[in-house]
């Protein structure tokens, strides 16, 4: 940290001595320090790829795609079987293979250990907003989310819910449900309540252990959300808890929760959803997080991101967000959560570059809030996500779609 204070107050120097002279005004100094400060924007190209529809039963939701590298590299996309005509009627989770670089998709089969479920105490049990990615230490996709429960099939309860996760191997099929075990409370003191992974973005460390974002209540009489990194050991079978970081909360609404992850250089950064907001943090080890502050556009106005998840991108050298906001032309969706945008963010301000802002999917009457991010390399990534809420809009009756769009850019990450 030394290092850049030094860079900037000799940079400082510099310019209030040539404005000293006259050279040049103190106003252009300014200027040329935001320039110092600001990352060159980085190029991205957008392609729509092939789409999976949903049928007259079900809708595909909560979809995300896990890139397996390899001589035959291919995409797997999973997605929850949802209802139709009610929030969170999660069932079953399907499966579609791409072996074209998402020119074809495979037809969605069912996971059969990832089904939803009786249990003896009466309640229905479904795996839910699952994230698979591929874990390079162990050569295994590791999916990582939450469960859903029903109180006699149709009652959800929330505080039943704990972290889930499974785990494939190439060439076979997918384990068990498996649960994360966590201490009963945290660093405060307060228990850990109904804690899960839910569209959680996570970040995999070089020796294979991973650093995964969860969310937890700290009284079961107030759903409000604390947020935390789990440092979790994982074998290629088990994911095991060793320790968790900061505790990030706020005591309005729901506190915060959906947090993703990312590096990005030197730095960790956090994004978490509020119902009112959403903010952003960063932190030097991807555990212990600075204070946070409200997403803001570079020029200092409010992003407009709120009651919905982001997450994050790292291409060409660059960091960017990927999010749903206010005032992009759409007050006739829920929440605003469409469409779905991408813009660079400059890591030292922790603003996004309003310049840069891109529009990833169309508004086309449906939600696209609960989107996913497949990270090939350092110059390609996929968004996958799957039109929600059709009923609230024109075109009710219609099958929703799992749209996937690749993004690439031709700039050198490493200049």
């Amino acid at each position: 940290m030394r290092q850049p204070t030094q860079s900037f107050m000799t940079w400082n120097t510099i310019i209030q001595y040539a404005a000293a002279l006259g050279s040049i005004s103190l106003l252009s100094a300014g200027s040329l320090i935001a320039e110092e400060t600001t990352p060159p924007p980085v190029t991205l190209m957008l392609e729509s790829l092939a789409s999976m529809p949903g049928n007259q039963r079900w809708d595909w939701w909560q979809a995300r795609t896990a890139y397996l590298p390899g001589k035959t590299p291919l995409w797997l996309t999973t997605m929850s079987e949802t209802g139709k005509t009610t929030s969170h009627d999660f069932h079953d989770i399907f499966q579609s293979i791409s072996k074209d670089r998402g020119k074809t998709w495979s037809s969605p089969q069912l996971v059969p250990s990832l089904q939803r479920h009786n249990e003896k105490d009466g309640y229905q049990v479904a795996p839910g907003d699952l994230w698979p990615a591929w874990h390079a230490a162990t050569n295994t996709i590791l999916t990582t989310g939450k469960t859903f429960n029903f109180r006699d099939g149709n009652k959800e309860d929330y505080l039943r819910e704990r972290v889930s996760y499974a785990v494939m191997e190439p060439k076979a099929t997918w384990g068990p449900l498996q649960f994360l075990a966590l201490p009963e409370r945290d660093h405060a003191g307060y228990p850990i309540i109904a804690a899960n992974a839910g569209c959680t973005q996570r970040y995999d460390l070089p020796n294979g252990d991973i650093l995964l974002p969860i969310r937890y209540a700290r009284d079961a009489n107030n759903r409000n959300y604390t947020s935390t990194i789990a440092e979790c050991a994982f074998n290629g079978k088990k994911l095991e808890y060793r320790r968790h970081g900061t505790e990030i909360n706020i005591p309005k609404g729901r506190g915060l929760y959906e947090p993703s992850l990312t590096k990005f250089e030197d730095n960790y950064y956090l994004t978490l959803r509020a119902d009112h907001t959403a903010f952003v943090a960063s932190s030097v080890d991807g555990l212990h997080f600075n204070a946070i502050k409200e997403w803001q556009f570079d020029d200092g106005k409010p992003l407009g991101s709120y009651n919905t998840q982001q997450h994050w991108v790292t291409i060409g050298g660059g960091l960017f967000l990927v999010y749903t906001r206010r005032g992009a032309n759409n007050d006739h969706i829920m929440r605003h959560r469409a469409p779905l945008l991408i813009g660079q963010v400059n890591p030292k301000s922790l603003q996004v570059m309003r310049a840069t802002e891109q529009v990833l999917i169309q508004e086309n009457h449906a939600t696209l809030g609960n989107s996913g991010v497949c990270r090939i390399s350092d110059t390609e990534s996929w968004i996958t996500c799957g039109e929600g809420l059709l009923r609230l809009g024109k075109r009710k009756g219609d099958h929703n779609k799992v749209l996937v769009v690749k993004i690439t850019t031709n700039a050198n990450p490493n200049p």
